[in-house]
């Protein structure tokens, strides 16, 4: 029961906390490819950011919140030991 409560206030509005994931995701997209690049044109950016989306922040850029593992080293991991 009070799991169900803990629940419910997360997803409050104005709760700080809900975003946070996704927050820092874009801020280091911004801060590691963006702001860093300019990009001629909307399709341009597309493939920028898809590239760097797939092939390196998933494959290639180590995460602390996964032990400093790449996103696909952490999956990869979790499959095997299941």
């Amino acid at each position: 029961m009070q799991h169900e409560c803990v629940q419910a206030r997360l997803r409050r509005k104005g709760d700080c906390w809900d975003n946070a994931p996704a927050e820092s995701f874009f801020a280091t997209l911004k801060r590691e490819l963006v702001s860093r690049t300019r990009f001629e044109t909307r399709e341009a950016a597309r493939g920028a950011v898809f590239e760097w989306i797939e092939v390196w922040y998933n494959r290639k850029r180590r995460h602390s919140a996964l032990g400093y593992l790449s996103p696909a080293q952490f999956e990869e991991q979790k499959t095997k030991l299941a």
